[in-house]
């Protein structure tokens, strides 16, 4: 059963947050281009355009998304951009919050889950020759989140060094090894989550594959 059905939100309410969010992305844009700060402009920019995938997959492919599902990616686009401003008298929730970095990383490694989830799925159902067990799926989004965390975790080292040498200002922050060791342990969180109650919201997208894999098949 979907998160939403036993809470009882209507999907008008979701769909409303996460146009909320959007209109929060695009303020914090301007924030970013007021101080003149880069991180906050790339940050929230990205974000901004991957909200805007969503509509385009629906409109110009005929993706079914769930707005559960919309609302996750926009949710864990919006957290990580907003963690990157002045507020409340902090410099950045990301350097004086600790656990705000845990809770972006659950988050988006959580959706990250659900991509790998939905494409694998889409994989074992379009073809007769692939049988994955329910138990091999939750160590497959386990194995697949950690690979991504870790090649996250060097991006982010390998920008901020870059910055570091030019003299620039980074759009990703490295805080240190033991940072990143719990970065990749709230990412296994994540990915946790949806192998145990979020696979329902991505079978739409799932099934949306399958039937791309048959198209291009026949």
């Amino acid at each position: 059963m979907r998160i939403r059905d036993r809470l009882g939100i209507p999907a008008v309410w979701q769909r409303r947050a996460s146009w909320l969010m959007e209109v929060g992305l695009l303020v914090i844009v301007g924030i970013g281009l007021w101080e003149g700060n880069t991180g906050i402009i790339v940050n929230a920019a990205v974000g901004l355009a991957v909200t805007q995938i969503v509509p385009v997959l629906e409109r110009d492919y005929n993706v079914p998304m769930d707005p559960a599902l919309t609302l996750w990616i926009t949710s864990a686009v919006f957290l990580h951009a907003f963690g990157t401003i002045r507020i409340l008298g902090y410099e950045s929730l990301y350097r004086d919050l600790g656990w705000w970095d845990h809770l972006t990383h659950a988050l988006s490694a959580s959706v990250v889950a659900g991509a790998g989830y939905a494409t694998v799925r889409a994989l074992a159902e379009h073809s007769e020759d692939i049988h994955l067990p329910r138990r091999f799926m939750f160590v497959f989004l386990l194995t697949f989140v950690m690979a991504f965390g870790v090649l996250w975790e060097v991006l982010e080292f390998a920008i901020a060094e870059v910055a570091a040498l030019l003299g620039t200002g980074t759009v990703l922050t490295q805080y240190g090894l033991e940072d990143s060791l719990w970065d990749l342990v709230f990412d296994t969180f994540g990915a946790v989550i949806v192998a145990v109650w979020g696979t329902a919201h991505v079978m739409g997208v799932s099934g949306y594959i399958e039937r791309w894999l048959e198209e291009r098949a026949a």
